[in-house]
């Protein structure tokens, strides 16, 4: 009997370890789009950008949104309180004041970390939101420097849930009294990193821990000017990234940069292979991917060659494979990926994108967002950023 209480519970320990390990996935209610509502892994939900529709105005579609996610969370086992990450992205600037009205009455108090930045949407959507989300029952601390004034919008400056911390976009502004640090995309870039050093440090952690980060820049031909301070702060393997253009919701600022942060002792980056299988050129400001537990954080990939200018259908291919080599390298495959965002400057190229989505992540598709920010490649057509849950 003994023997068999000890195999019975063996046995459930294990069906219960892999179901903390396995994806579950929530399909989306219009099976022709390959993307879920909703993905759980490894002790957290991540919730594709929702989208405002029919409703006329920013305040209705921001309640819809925000209406709609509470009820996919419902369904796998959370709620907004729970939420740990949210971005927003905004069609026009001047609805951000109206946004946040709407926004700031689902949290009472300790309200998620949160990224808002404007760019075209689909559709007819004034507003779309993405979210990751701890579980009922899971660990959210709200992460705040004692030394910093509260945040004059409805965010918390990080939430942290187990080993990991996701940082709202930060910009360049004085944290003590919420003034605005003005400047060029230099100054203003280090303004940010050292803001992001102050916070991460509230939480236990540093640079040294950031697995993934994207960066909005208001003027692509700052580009340049924005790496040559950012690379500063990541002497060896950088966490990947993401960086397009986008406005932000006031024009003091022409940078904001969002951060995930995971405490690891086995954090390890990876370059995305040559399609011989040689060893990729290291980006001296960015890894390809990062992998550090279970997870897989690959920056924003690119798909242009000189053989498919244009082409959104052959880049998105190729942006694809070139991931699929990233996360080979780096032990994973397509049924792990989890969520992901797909920049896209053309909005009306939307099909042909998701015409060659489809064919590499062909079912129990991962969580997404598609907006159409714009690239710092002038070639570059299309950009995928994925994370995938072993």
């Amino acid at each position: 009997m003994r023997l068999f209480l000890a195999l019975a519970l063996a046995s459930l320990a294990i069906t219960m370890t892999f179901a903390q390990s396995s994806k579950q996935v929530w399909p989306t209610s219009n099976a022709s789009m390959p993307f879920s509502a909703a993905v759980k892994a490894d002790g957290l939900i991540y919730v594709s950008g929702t989208l405002g529709s029919g409703a006329a105005d920013v305040k209705a579609q921001t309640k819809q949104v925000l209406d709609n996610i509470s009820a996919t969370l419902k369904t796998a086992g959370s709620s907004l309180a729970n939420a740990a990450s949210m971005t927003v992205y905004l069609k026009n600037q001047s609805d951000f004041a109206a946004m946040n009205e709407v926004y700031r009455t689902y949290w009472t108090k300790d309200p998620p970390a949160r990224t808002t930045v404007v760019v075209p949407l689909l559709n007819e959507g004034l507003v779309e939101i993405s979210a990751v989300v701890v579980p009922d029952g899971g660990q959210r601390v709200v992460v705040n420097p004692s030394e910093w004034a509260s945040s004059p919008n409805p965010y918390s400056y990080a939430i942290k849930t187990g080993n990991t911390v996701y940082v709202s976009g930060l910009i360049a502004r004085n944290g003590k009294d919420n003034s605005p640090i003005k400047g060029d995309m230099a100054t203003q870039t280090k303004a940010v990193m050292e803001n992001g050093a102050v916070v991460l440090k509230a939480a236990g952690m540093s640079f040294a821990d950031l697995v993934s980060s994207r960066v909005y820049i208001a003027d692509s031909a700052a580009f340049q000017d924005m790496n040559n301070v950012y690379r500063t702060y990541f002497p060896t393997d950088p966490p990947a990234r993401a960086t397009v253009k986008a406005a932000l919701v006031a024009p003091d600022y022409i940078v904001e940069v969002t951060m995930i942060a995971v405490k690891g002792a086995n954090r390890t980056a990876f370059t995305t292979p040559t399609a011989d299988g040689q060893p990729g050129t290291k980006n001296p400001n960015l890894s390809s991917a990062i992998r550090v537990g279970n997870r897989l954080y690959v920056a924003g990939i690119l798909g242009n060659t000189p053989a498919n200018k244009g082409d959104v259908k052959a880049q998105t291919a190729e942006a694809l494979t070139r991931i699929g080599r990233t996360m080979k390298a780096a032990g994973f495959e397509w049924n792990h990926v989890v969520e992901g965002v797909v920049y896209l400057p053309d909005l009306t190229k939307f099909n042909d994108m998701n015409a060659s989505y489809r064919e590499a992540l062909s079912k129990d598709f991962p969580a997404r967002a598609t907006v159409g920010a714009g690239l710092m490649n002038a070639d570059g057509a299309v950009e995928i950023m994925l994370t995938a849950v072993k």
